[in-house]
């Protein structure tokens, strides 16, 4: 008796040191990734402006880059996901056959299980936003709308994701093609350089993408330089971008999944 009891005892014990370490691991993962280019970033605003002697950079000072890089941290984490990339591989090594006939269709499903982290990060960084947002002059109305189009923007990103991943019915090399688009989205997303630095005849790039609701347009938002009005027709732009996505990705599956052979189920 007194064994069994000391053998549930360490097993409790080991179950909370990994619970413990996998918490960590997650904010480590967090942090590393956020600050990382963050301080990057700052730098490179440094070595322009006060190495460089240059005063202004497409109508804003050094304070307003720095600003902007540090508000953006709030947002780039919530992007994204590697929720696409297991689809492809589900296709692709035959484990969609295991989701076929659950009640709730893969692409949802995937989406629901892996979102929870995201909406733990939102969360923090809402909350860090409104403890410390003020003494930058961001109040808590923009932040929380901000917070809501970044999310918004997660779920265009997913949608965008789960349509090209069908490529693996057709093609085996799919997850190449979803490299290419996190390489583009790190572009046109705001995350490594404010979008209005692009030459004026190229905005239509950006403009005519969904990505920039997920980093620049909240951090716009966010530090006052939308105004209401703009916030609303962008966020209008969001839900328009969610319903054409949620067509694509129909549209995609249904084509898709008439060529599915499950040889690796």
């Amino acid at each position: 008796m007194q064994t069994k009891l000391n053998w549930r005892i360490a097993a409790l014990k080991n179950g909370l040191q990994d619970a413990t370490a996998y918490r960590l691991e997650f904010l480590f993962e967090v942090l590393g990734s956020a600050a990382v280019p963050a301080a990057i970033q700052t730098l490179f605003w440094y070595a322009i402006f006060k190495v460089g002697g240059t005063q202004e950079l497409g109508g804003l000072k050094y304070e307003d880059f720095v600003a902007y890089t540090l508000t953006s941290i709030l947002f780039t984490q919530i992007r994204g996901g590697d929720h696409d990339f297991e689809l492809q591989e589900m296709i692709r090594s035959g484990g969609l056959s295991n989701y076929l006939l659950r009640p709730c269709g893969a692409v949802e499903f995937v989406y629901l299980r892996g979102i929870a982290p995201k909406l733990l990060i939102a969360a923090l960084s809402l909350g860090v936003g409104l403890a410390i947002g003020q003494a930058f002059g961001i109040q808590p109305g923009h932040l929380i709308g901000a917070m809501t189009l970044a999310l918004i923007g997660n779920i265009i990103h997913y949608q965008i994701g789960a349509a090209l991943a069908t490529t693996a019915f057709y093609w085996e090399e799919a997850y190449s093609l979803l490299m290419v688009k996190n390489l583009l989205v790190s572009l046109l997303c705001g995350e490594l350089l404010p979008l209005h630095l692009f030459p004026s005849h190229l905005e239509w790039i950006w403009k005519s993408t969904p990505f920039y609701l997920y980093v620049y347009g909240p951090t716009q938002y966010a530090l006052g330089r939308w105004s209401n009005s703009e916030y609303f027709f962008h966020l209008g732009m969001g839900l328009l971008w969610i319903m054409a996505g949620w067509a694509l990705v129909n549209f995609t599956w249904r084509s898709g999944i008439k060529r599915y052979l499950s040889l690796g189920g």
